[in-house]
């Protein structure tokens, strides 16, 4: 019973403690799921701040917020491809590897910008204005290569995928219409050719002519002179053919009949 007992209550701590561990799980996902919205958010507001002091303040202020927009917009693009492909293709991690790199200089050189959007001294920004400009194009160029780079490598994939889908499905259809070479095997052979008839000979056509019912006559007509004895072996007696009865010709005279003078 002290067995069973224990048993039990070993059980209620198991559940209890994968209850807590489930809840621990559910909370920790929500408030990343809360942070992450929070931090879209944050981002589509800034985003929006510098568009609108862009167009709103000419000058180097406005320029300041370009230098950011642009930063910001190649980041988050790349970023984005390689978060989605690192997955499926294992080769990108290494160019993760370097995006990380690179991002740590993207975060500084916009902190550098965001800085400079506070300072009130606008000579100061316009003599530090060209470094910082071709410090955001060549991360940006970085930045567009790398993403470049993943998403050719990508449609390469792609590419091979639907030739090797392509000819898969060319041989599938070939196989899914044999019926068609059958057919065609048995037209083209001639020993597939259905007999027509059993007592036909090969060129002579059933029932008039040269057929079984043309024959049936002459067989009755054998048979029955086989009654006379050995007088239906002998051979016919050859006659002359008259010649009102042959055939005349256009090319021809007119045949010579007897009594006519000539």
């Amino acid at each position: 019973m002290e067995a069973v007992v224990a048993i039990l209550g070993l059980l209620f701590v198991l559940f209890v403690v994968a209850g807590v561990f489930a809840a621990v799980k559910a909370v920790q996902a929500a408030k990343r799921g809360v942070d992450r919205t929070v931090a879209q958010a944050r981002r589509s507001v800034e985003d929006t701040g510098l568009r609108a002091r862009q167009l709103a303040q000419p000058g180097v202020v406005g320029e300041l917020a370009q230098l950011r927009l642009s930063l910001r917009t190649s980041m988050r693009a790349t970023q984005d491809v390689l978060r989605s492909g690192s997955p499926d293709d294992a080769s990108l991690g290494e160019a993760a590897g370097l995006f990380e790199r690179l991002s740590a200089h993207g975060h500084e050189l916009d902190a550098d910008l965001k800085r400079l959007e506070r300072e009130p001294d606008r000579a100061t920004i316009t003599v530090r204005l060209p470094d910082l400009r071709a410090r955001t194009e060549r991360i940006t160029h970085s930045a567009e290569s790398l993403r470049w780079a993943a998403r050719d490598r990508a449609r390469k994939f792609a590419e091979d995928d639907l030739a090797s889908l392509s000819d898969q499905i060319d041989v599938e259809s070939g196989a899914l219409r044999h019926w068609t070479r059958a057919e065609d095997t048995a037209t083209t052979d001639p020993l597939r050719e259905p007999v027509r008839g059993r007592g036909a000979t090969a060129g002579q056509p059933q029932g008039a002519g040269g057929g079984p019912a043309a024959n049936g006559p002459a067989r009755t007509g054998a048979a029955g002179s086989g009654d006379r004895g050995p007088a239906s072996e002998e051979p016919p007696a050859l006659t002359t053919r008259d010649p009102r009865t042959q055939p005349s010709y256009p090319w021809q005279k007119a045949p010579r009949t007897e009594g006519t003078a000539p």
